[in-house]
């Protein structure tokens, strides 16, 4: 699923297709995206320097919530009080 518009200011990309989206949606309104070691190749990233992204040194593909909330910490410490999107999933039945 494609979004159009982007109501975020620090977005977080879990999944590499999530992170070309997050990427995609910031070239005209979000001031970075942050991702998981594990949501792009060392190789990739170091194509993108310069670019506004920033990558965790460690993976958020589990989704672990102590994880995700370090994530935030981190984030929050840079930038106190923004408003943060993470990649989601769809809910299983």
């Amino acid at each position: 699923m494609s979004i159009d518009r982007c109501d975020f200011e620090w977005p977080i990309a879990i999944t590499a297709g999530g992170l070309k989206e997050a990427l995609r949606l910031a070239e005209t309104s979000a001031p970075a995206v942050w991702c998981g070691a594990d949501a792009i190749s060392d190789a990739d990233y170091a194509l993108l320097k310069g670019k506004s992204l920033s990558r965790f040194s460690y993976e958020l593909g589990a989704r672990d919530p102590e994880v995700l909330e370090e994530a935030l910490d981190t984030i929050d410490q840079h930038h106190p009080n923004e408003v943060v999107w993470v990649e989601g999933t769809p809910t299983r039945a």
